[in-house]
């Protein structure tokens, strides 16, 4: 899965911290890489572009797989890298799956459906696109046809997503939705496991979790000798890989400029540094 990984660089999908500059998650936590899977649809433009896109068809849930199909099958075809993550994918899946076996492919609202919908197409298996809401529609393979389909008799599924971190939209959204249509997730697979302990948490409901690749040593360990990182930085995400929250509980320790600054910057940072504060969530009160 090398060819993943350099795709990963070239794309931009994973980004490393400079020095003593670690970024700010969503969840009020820092760390010192950050990923946007979704932007080996290409180029981070094109990717950008194909979310508003999506988010433009949102209020349709009938029409948006054809039209979100369409458009990523046209990207699928003209962009070597997008048509390169996809076909290693969907060999992956075949060397990993009896494919006879499956019946649906699914992908869950939004950045799944970079994947999903190809794959389906591909592999030749109708495809379940899953709402935030928990609502789903079916469409056939080619996408020609979507329907709202309220059983699905015990059929088995593959989901198919960008990332996994701590599982929690499976958790919350995917798995649930396919059991409320009567069938059975029995395996996932992604284009980058995080290793944050999500792939432990969708295995124990019963689902075969797959990854092209793993954030983990290897990768940093590629990103140094593509001079990409330094040592330095190398060294700080081997830690952070061994315990994410004793790592940056001591950096906040040793540089508390950095969450002072971060509370005086523009009102995202400053949200963000709040929660950890907040929800004390490195232990620092």
């Amino acid at each position: 899965m090398s060819d993943i990984m350099s795709y990963l660089f070239e794309t931009n999908a994973i980004r490393f911290c400079e020095e003593n500059k670690p970024f700010w998650y969503t969840s009020g936590k820092i760390g010192p890489y950050f990923i946007n899977t979704h932007f080996v649809f290409g180029n981070e433009e094109d990717a950008v572009n194909f979310l508003s896109f999506i988010d433009e068809c949102l209020n349709d849930k009938i029409t948006l797989p054809k039209k979100v199909f369409e458009r990523a099958l046209q990207q699928y075809n003209n962009n070597e890298i997008y048509r390169n993550v996809i076909d290693t994918m969907k060999k992956y899946i075949e060397d990993n799956i009896n494919v006879s076996e499956i019946d649906y492919v699914s992908g869950g609202e939004r950045r799944d459906w970079f994947f999903s919908n190809i794959i389906a197409y591909l592999l030749g298996k109708p495809h379940i696109s899953i709402y935030k809401d928990l609502s789903t529609v079916v469409s056939n393979s080619d996408f020609s046809n979507t329907t709202n389909v309220n059983n699905l008799d015990d059929k088995k599924v593959l989901h198919v997503a960008d990332l996994v971190t701590v599982a929690s939209s499976y958790l919350r959204a995917w798995i649930p939705a396919i059991k409320n249509l009567g069938a059975k997730m029995c395996w996932s697979c992604v284009v980058v496991d995080r290793m944050q302990g999500g792939t432990a948490k969708i295995e124990a409901e019963g689902v075969k979790a797959l990854s092209l690749v793993n954030v983990d040593n290897s990768l940093f360990k590629k990103a140094l000798d593509l001079s990409i990182i330094n040592d330095s930085q190398y060294q700080m995400l081997c830690e952070f890989f061994k315990d994410p929250d004793k790592t940056m509980k001591e950096f906040l320790v040793n540089h508390p400029e950095f969450l002072e600054n971060s509370l005086k910057s523009d009102e995202k940072t400053r949200k963000r540094a709040q929660l950890l504060i907040d929800n004390n969530l490195y232990g620092l009160n």
